[in-house]
């Protein structure tokens, strides 16, 4: 009997220690994460010394522009008889970008940081389907450009250059000048889709370095020396909000939007979580532009002060272009996704080539979620020109009105490479692994051990009870 009483006194204690075992891989839990978050937050501030500041000085991935041009078939043909005009992009022709690290970085006392983003882009034949002399025929940008810039009274003058210089709405070029720049015959000054870019600098930005609050960390304060923008009029259009996209506060939360702002489309757009993605062993959340994002304002009413023309947008209904003349020395460019993706039906119909696809041409953004650092993204978007018909300019006299005229689409892509990975997971992600995985034995274990040792203390002393 007395032996009986020992088992189930033993039992019962293996049971105590189970479950004792089970509250401490209980308590782990919160003592775990806050020594995660206490961990992460440390490290996420941008100030010498941190991981943060080591990635966020100098792009650690390589980050590449490809570009594809939108070659015209028919030219003439639009010309002389009006007809639509028939496209076909040519490329990519791939560019290095964002290699030199950030200049000019100056830490103020009230937790914020300020620096410049120097723009240079190297070729990189390997990764383009031909070299930079590669020809292709696309709108020309300075007779499309008059037909806006220049007051209709003068348009018989325009016309006159035209003709003197034998130029046209469409004209034959180089890669290398459509990209960054050619002499103009009628402007006799150079002009290009991304002239100038080499030598120049984006900024400055001046954010916040998150050491007071790391909820506002990498969130842009001022850019060019302001809070605000000043292109668009309206106080909700020109607000500058979230980031710069590289980078967001920590511990996201799927259920809220990311913000951030492009100066490429000069305004602030959010993205909204789309799934989870494996990223060579690490566990990223992926970020979409909504549709809704250049959407009409009759579809979306936050839009409508992003509408400046009702004219050419038909009363503000067209979708998927987006008007930055105003950031861009008011020229007639418009920016869209590539193909017209999520724009009006009318756009591709205006232009005849266009195969517009979610996967191809949407942008996106993978994020760690812990940290909050981009690992990867695709940022796509389409550079656009808008002419119409002019009685006073030949070569604009037969064709349709208000015409917005694709003329190249970029995808600026960059991901963490294998070294990357491989320290970030050494760093990170294998001691959260490891953490959680001793709260899981812990709990898994202690609970197990509880249940069984119980139950088999309750049938012994059952046991002992039928015998007695």
């Amino acid at each position: 009997m007395g032996r009986c009483c020992d088992t189930v006194r033993g039992l019962i204690a293996g049971s105590v220690v189970g479950a004792l075992v089970a509250v401490l891989g209980a308590i782990l839990i919160p003592v775990g994460n806050n020594v995660i978050q206490s961990t992460v937050k440390k490290e996420a501030v941008i100030e010498p010394g941190t991981t943060a500041y080591e990635n966020w000085v100098s792009a650690g991935a390589p980050v590449y522009r490809q570009f594809w041009l939108y070659h015209v078939l028919n030219p003439m043909d639009v010309v002389t008889n009006g007809a639509t005009p028939e496209v076909k992009e040519r490329g990519p022709y791939t560019y290095r970008t964002r290699y030199l690290p950030k200049e000019n970085i100056t830490l103020f006392e009230n937790n914020t940081v300020s620096f410049s983003l120097p723009a240079e882009a190297i070729f990189e034949p390997s990764m383009s389907v031909g070299p930079e002399e590669d020809e292709v025929t696309i709108l020309n940008l300075v007779v499309a450009g008059a037909f806006t810039v220049i007051p209709k009274p003068l348009h018989p003058v325009v016309n006159q250059l035209i003709k003197k210089t034998n130029s046209s709405l469409f004209q034959t070029r180089t890669v290398k000048e459509v990209l960054w720049g050619y002499i103009d015959p009628i402007q006799k000054t150079e002009v290009g889709v991304f002239f100038p870019y080499n030598g120049t600098y984006d900024g400055p930005y001046n954010i916040y370095t998150g050491k007071d609050d790391i909820s506002k960390v990498s969130t842009i304060q001022t850019w060019q020396y302001n809070s605000k923008l000043s292109f668009w009029n309206d106080p909700y259009c020109d607000m500058i909000n979230g980031t710069d996209a590289s980078s967001f506060p920590p511990f996201l939360n799927k259920k809220k939007p990311l913000f951030f702002f492009s100066s490429d489309i000069c305004r602030s757009v959010s993205a909204e979580y789309s799934g989870s993605h494996n990223l060579k062993g690490i566990e990223v959340y992926r970020y979409m532009l909504p549709p809704h994002t250049l959407a009409s304002p009759k579809v979306n009413p936050d839009n409508m002060c992003f509408c400046r023309d009702k004219e050419i947008t038909k009363d503000c209904t067209m979708a998927g272009v987006l008007d930055v003349s105003s950031c861009r020395d008011n020229y007639p460019i418009y920016i869209s996704l590539p193909h017209f993706l999520h724009g009006s039906p009318d756009l591709n119909q205006a232009v005849l080539g266009m195969s517009p696809s979610e996967e191809h041409h949407s942008t996106y953004l993978d994020v760690e979620p812990i940290t909050g650092f981009t690992l990867r993204f695709a940022k796509r978007l389409q550079v656009n020109m808008m002419y119409g018909h002019s009685k006073a300019i030949e070569v604009l006299s037969k064709v349709k009105d208000y015409t917005v005229f694709p003329v190249v689409w970029l995808n600026e892509t960059a991901a963490l490479d294998d070294e990357t990975a491989d320290r970030f997971k050494k760093e990170l992600v294998s001691r959260v692994d490891m953490l959680e995985n001793v709260q899981i034995a812990l709990l898994s274990l202690g609970s197990a051990s509880c249940v069984l040792l119980a139950i088999a203390a309750c049938v012994v002393h059952r046991g002992r009870s039928t015998i007695a």
